[in-house]
């Protein structure tokens, strides 16, 4: 499957405004003191950079080779959370820094770790663009491609489904006022935002999937 060179250009600039938003937010968090996913926000600032590059090479600050150890080590890290968040106590973990679901991350990590191998940055782009042309991309297994491409979409639910009960959560506690401005210093920071970016870069990810079958 192919994409038109349009539609390419435009979610690399998505990737990138989601990676610098995301850099943003973990500025906002260290000076003012709010709780947030750090861990789950650099992974982001990462992603969204190297994304935007498979799209469009010349946004890539380094060679493909270096993208599949990052998110290959990224991968092995979330992984070791979900399993160390299935297996202590709740009251000891995660950490404030650490992200509540690593599951999903690690799976996220294992498909950018997939796209690398079979396009690099070099010719993603021309791949997903040119129709009829047998590109780097077509070395992918369709099969694997698709399973990545379906979690992805489970993904994206998911996350919609947060942050639908997040609205109805500020919804309520919209009718305490000062129990929310009380709470707000401990609070975790935009939290409906980054369920956004999240579903965006869900969304482009399987896009990116899809075009490989």
């Amino acid at each position: 499957m192919t994409g038109p060179a349009w539609l390419a250009v435009a979610v690399a600039a998505l990737m990138l405004l989601i990676a610098a938003s995301c850099a943003v937010r973990l500025s906002i968090s260290r000076s003012r003191g709010r709780a947030t996913e750090t861990d789950a926000d650099g992974l982001h600032v990462l992603m969204g950079v190297a994304m935007a590059g498979m799209l469009e090479p010349r946004l890539s600050p380094v060679p493909g080779t270096v993208w599949q150890a990052v998110f290959a080590a990224a991968a092995a890290w979330f992984a070791w959370r979900a399993v160390r968040t299935r297996t202590r106590a709740r009251s000891r973990w995660p950490r404030g820094w650490q992200c509540v679901h690593p599951g999903p991350h690690a799976i996220e990590c294992a498909a950018m770790v997939y796209m690398l191998l079979p396009a690099g940055t070099a010719g993603y782009r021309q791949a997903m663009a040119m129709p009829g042309m047998s590109g780097p991309a077509a070395a992918g297994n369709p099969a694997v491609a698709l399973v990545f491409a379906l979690f992805m979409l489970g993904y994206v639910l998911w996350a919609t489904d947060r942050l639908a009960a997040l609205s109805r959560a500020r919804a309520v506690t919209a009718d305490w006022p000062a129990v929310t401005q009380a709470s707000a210093a401990g609070a975790a920071l935009a939290p409906r935002f980054a369920a956004c970016y999240k579903i965006a870069m869900g969304v482009a990810m399987g896009y990116m999937l899809i075009t490989m079958l």
